[in-house]
């Protein structure tokens, strides 16, 4: 019996250094693990995608050989976008769905998302696989290749209103998975406007920067792109584009929470009262915005499996984390896919009479920090995090602990969490004023400091 390496097994997804931690090995094992669950519980299909990383392609080949070695047909749709996976899933109404990515991470990581049918595939559910002999079943199963790209394109599309004013849009995928189906949207021409793309080219050595929109330095080609062509906003891509990143036409950077502003508002109108979801790194100006405008906010745990979970639970309309991972339950099907919430953005700004920039101008603002990221060993992490949690008990501190801790005290508050898909602690802090900042931003250092650890 293979023994599957216990440091790839996360809390939602599968994840190592190919090569290293990760080896096809693994992928030929995981794959004969899964199809062994999928077959105990009565399920016979699976949807394969993979992203454009050099080390996707074998370990995709691993991975099929392994499910078809375990007894169940595989639909393997190619090179594109994780939320292209999902959307097989549901439009090729197979049981499950495997996605080889390596997401937002380092060009030499890569790993799996796994989805079944009718719910995310994580936590107890990755563990489980551990356990299983995944011998080989005594039929094997079939594999079909099949080509979604302009069905799901189509799907994309189906939502957006070209509305009554044409939009300037820059737009950078940043050599990852989404690069073709970019294409795809501007060969449509049913985009109201110009549409000015760079680096749609998918290319695993991503040679332009590294395909992150949460940090801004992976943002500066688009800036220039967006001021170069006078653009009314620009929009950027991770690797397997599940997250999103913007620009105003001023080149500001709009955070997920901020962003999540914004299409709140829109589904409020349609859905009075709903339910809206934001993960424990968003902005309380978020929560307290959607309450003002009628809806449920509800804090939840960050990572996609997680939030797809809660969205089930409540039955939200919309969820959606800092990272920019957004989630519609509306008119769409509940799943991460930054292709769709850029639509949707575009939606918003074709119906408003204001430019982005205007309408961010006219957001509540508070002093905050983005998303800090501290290096941290992934076997320490958690038991850092469990620690400062038990300090912050003893001195009677405010805090929620819904994932990680975040502390609240007059200045405001500040977050301390560990990653579930790095080697990282998360960090952010928000007040109302810069001098309130600075002591939160003192006040976790202080906690962070009998670790050897600091903020930068």
């Amino acid at each position: 019996m293979y023994a599957l390496n216990p440091k790839i097994l996360r809390e939602y997804d599968i994840r190592g250094t190919f090569g290293k931690s990760l080896t096809l090995e693994d992928a030929s094992a995981l794959g004969r693990r899964f199809a062994e669950m999928m077959r105990g519980q009565g399920f016979k299909n699976v949807c394969v995608g993979r992203d454009g990383r050099l080390s996707s392609p074998v370990l995709a080949e691993a991975l099929i050989s392994g499910l078809i070695e375990g007894g169940v047909n595989v639909k393997d749709i190619g090179v594109g976008p994780t939320p292209m996976v999902y959307f097989g899933v549901k439009h090729l109404k197979t049981d499950a769905g495997i996605m080889v990515t390596g997401s937002h991470n380092p060009p030499e990581d890569n790993g799996f998302k796994m989805t079944l049918y009718t719910r995310p595939f994580f936590g107890p559910d990755i563990q489980g696989l551990s356990k299983l002999n995944g011998e080989a079943a005594e039929a094997p199963g079939a594999l079909e290749t099949i080509n979604i790209e302009a069905l799901y394109t189509e799907r994309l599309l189906k939502d957006y209103r070209p509305g009554k004013k044409p939009l300037k849009l820059a737009i950078d995928p940043g050599n990852g998975a989404a690069g073709h189906i970019v294409e795809l949207l501007m060969q449509s021409g049913k985009l109201n406007g110009k549409v000015f793309a760079v680096n749609t080219a998918i290319d695993g050595n991503f040679p332009a920067h590294h395909p992150d929109p949460t940090v801004p330095e992976n943002l500066k080609e688009l800036t220039a792109l967006v001021k170069k062509e006078g653009c009314d906003l620009g929009i950027a891509f991770d690797g397997d584009a599940d997250h999103i990143g913007v620009i105003d036409g001023l080149g500001r950077i709009l955070w997920g929470d901020q962003l999540m502003i914004l299409w709140s508002r829109e589904v409020l109108k349609s859905h009075p009262g709903a339910t809206i979801i934001a993960d424990v790194k968003a902005s309380q100006l978020l929560f307290d915005d959607i309450t003002a405008h009628g809806g449920k906010a509800i804090m939840a745990k960050t990572g996609h499996s997680l939030i797809k979970s809660k969205i089930a639970e409540t039955k939200a309309m919309l969820a959606g984390e800092m990272s920019g991972h957004i989630f519609f339950a509306d008119t769409y099907y509940g799943f991460d896919d930054a292709l769709y919430a850029a639509i949707r953005l575009l939606n918003i700004l074709h119906d408003s009479d204001q430019s982005l920039a205007e309408i961010f101008d006219q957001i509540p603002k508070r002093v905050n920090t983005p998303e800090i990221r501290i290096e941290c060993d992934d076997e320490q992490k958690f038991i850092i995090v469990e620690k400062v949690r038990d300090q912050l008990t003893k001195n009677n501190a405010s805090l929620n602990d819904v994932d990680g801790v975040r502390v609240n005290n007059a200045d405001g508050w500040w977050l301390l969490r560990a990653s579930n898909t790095q080697a990282i602690l998360v960090a952010r802090c928000e007040s109302d004023t810069a001098d309130g900042l600075l002591r939160l931003q003192e006040q976790l250092g202080s906690y962070l400091k009998p670790f050897d650890l600091k903020i930068t």
